[in-house]
């Protein structure tokens, strides 16, 4: 009898072990669907964020446009723009150690700047230098464009500069810039 009560406990724990999974199996199923469910109405809320996102982006271009077109009409606006540290472009902290003075000069031929969203906006965006003809280097536009990738990672691009000769590095290779960076706004 001790071998058969034994046996009829491990039968009995297999099939309380069998219920355990099935509903453990069961309740994750139904976890799992409520999750789908949320994943689902979060795609939506983002979809229609960038909608509202993309109507104001139209806007803004209207008004970009208009804003481009008076800047269009004062002399020298970008070298302007960069060489006083008291408006915004050049005192920022990300561009004022990336500009050198030869930077500079060159913003004298810059006429417009433009920032355009992919058309899908999650995937990223471009900007555009539209520059006049200059001493420099032959394009007339200059684009670096940024596309997020689904991996979490970013893929940079941009427009390998055509250098007039002897004005710059050749289709872009690093180099070692010679004019000398401005100084932070507090180290003046």
């Amino acid at each position: 009898m001790g071998d058969k009560g034994k046996k009829l406990k491990v039968e009995a724990e297999e099939e309380n072990a069998e219920l355990i999974d099935g509903d453990l199996v069961v309740s994750i199923e139904k976890l799992q669907e409520i999750q789908d469910e949320l994943e689902k109405i979060n795609e939506e809320a983002t979809d229609k964020v960038f909608e509202v996102e993309k109507k104001y982006n139209d806007k803004r271009k209207l008004v970009y446009d208009k804003r481009n077109d008076i800047i269009k009409s004062i002399p020298d606006f970008w070298l302007i723009a960069v060489s006083d540290t008291s408006l915004p472009f050049l005192s920022h902290p990300a561009l004022c150690d990336l500009l050198t003075e030869e930077d500079q000069k060159i913003f004298k031929y810059l006429s417009s700047l433009e920032v355009e969203d992919f058309k899908d906006e999650k995937s990223g965006y471009a900007i555009t230098f539209n520059f006049n003809p200059n001493p420099y280097f032959e394009d007339i536009k200059l684009t670096k464009s940024y596309t997020f990738l689904d991996e979490g990672t970013t893929k940079i691009a941009a427009t390998t500069i055509k250098w007039k000769e002897g004005m710059g590095v050749c289709n872009g290779d690093a180099h070692e810039k010679t004019g000398s960076k401005r100084p932070h706004r507090g180290e003046r």
